[in-house]
């Protein structure tokens, strides 16, 4: 079968290099039973081309409706993957009332596709390497190895490479699983192929709800093609599909598109601050990162700037008697006190500091004793906060 009735098979869109590249790698290969790793960010469609592997070899005739059994290795918890995997007998542990068939059991004599195989833990690696390697799985609770005939395609959207290296994922499988690798290019790497794309998925949802599909103007087509679809053609389809539904116009222009391409993930964002070579460093600092530190310290020079108005209006009471005071006036120019307790040092009595503190003490002690030793009623008697209080007594050694 050719490469042009495979796309019309199954509905694949799109005539950049890669993507033929890839498609004409897995018709060759498909009649082997050679492992394949097919490699690509999510949402580009490898489910798909483990279907075209697998409907176009012998394996297909194996077990009608059974003959392709597809596992999301990342969504199996780590507890029950072997069981899933390989199967069990019963007894092999609480709650196994019945011997139960695993996935590899069940695609026995045809393929099976383990989807995110980045995500298999380590001590299940070893075990599928040894299915891989003699053709033998052992169910859980079993002492006795089972023959299967099952040619393996796996998947992942991480970089395996980079996996291997950071010990990760077993180098030993990645050379048994990567026989053949089908590289999948992701939507930004094949731009022309967007319009395209969106008119497929414009006409179909048109003709299901009947109704007249949306078309773009060139300056929105331009736009389409710039966004970067990080979540590839998964993400564009349903773009398209909210645009046909709810717009009532059906020419998109820019301003319209806009509502639906705002969305970039903080991971994806460029960096704010480049690197000493003028390049934004990605990751560094993401606007997330910026807003909550914005409100963190904001929030810190709020109480802050509250502290130092209790202390200014308890300090001019105490000064008003026979001390010249000149009033603190708070800039948003003047430079943070290094520390919390020095927010009476500036600009205060300089010829009588000791007598100052001395005052302030006493203005606390007395207002204590006003108020039989009632805290909250003392912080209210001399117009400052609890926390500002409870601070000054521990510096004065008050009530200890």
């Amino acid at each position: 079968m050719d490469i042009q009735n495979i796309k019309q098979r199954y509905d694949i869109i799109g005539n950049d290099p890669k993507l033929l590249l890839a498609l004409n790698k897995a018709i060759q290969v498909a009649p082997t039973d050679l492992s394949i790793l097919i490699t690509g960010e999510s949402g580009v469609g490898k489910d798909v081309f483990s279907r075209i592997i697998h409907e176009n070899s012998s394996r297909k005739h194996a077990r009608q409706g059974r003959g392709l059994i597809s596992v999301n290795c990342g969504a199996i918890p780590e507890g029950t993957i072997e069981s899933e995997l390989f199967g069990h007998v019963k007894g092999a542990f609480t709650g196994a009332d019945r011997s139960r068939k695993g996935y590899f059991e069940e695609a026995d004599g045809g393929t099976i596709f383990l989807d995110e195989i980045g995500e298999l833990p380590l001590a299940m690696q070893v075990k599928l390497l040894r299915v891989l390697e003699n053709g033998e799985i052992i169910p859980v609770g079993s002492s006795t190895a089972q023959k299967i005939d099952v040619r393996v395609v796996a998947a992942t959207n991480v970089d395996i490479v980079e996996a291997v290296r950071s010990g990760r994922f077993r180098e030993d499988l990645y050379y048994r699983l990567n026989q053949i690798s089908i590289y999948l290019p992701p939507l930004r790497e094949r731009k022309e192929d967007i319009p395209l794309l969106f008119r497929k998925f414009s006409s179909d949802v048109a003709e299901k709800y009947h109704m007249p599909p949306i078309i773009l103007t060139p300056d929105a087509r331009t736009m389409l093609m710039q966004y970067p679809w990080y979540g590839n053609v998964r993400e564009l389809k349903n773009i398209t599909e909210q645009i046909s539904v709810v717009e009532t116009e059906r020419t998109i222009t820019p301003e319209i598109l806009n509502n639906y391409l705002s969305y970039i993930p903080a991971e994806r964002m460029p960096a704010l601050v480049p690197d000493k070579g003028g390049v934004a460093a990605p990751n560094q600092i993401t606007d997330r990162e910026l807003l909550l530190k914005a409100l963190t310290m904001g929030q810190m020079i709020n109480e802050m700037r509250g502290e130092i108005n209790d202390l200014r209006q308890m300090v001019q009471r105490l000064a008003s008697g026979n001390a010249q005071f000149t009033p603190i006036q708070p800039s948003i120019h003047s430079p943070l006190p290094s520390q919390e307790d020095d927010f009476l040092t500036p600009e205060i009595i300089e010829e009588d500091p000791l007598g100052l503190e001395d005052r302030e003490k006493h203005a606390i002690v007395r207002a204590l004793e006003r108020n039989h030793g009632n805290r909250k009623q003392a912080a209210a008697d001399l117009h400052i906060s609890e926390r500002t209080l409870y601070r000054k007594l521990k510096e004065y050694g008050i009530g200890e």
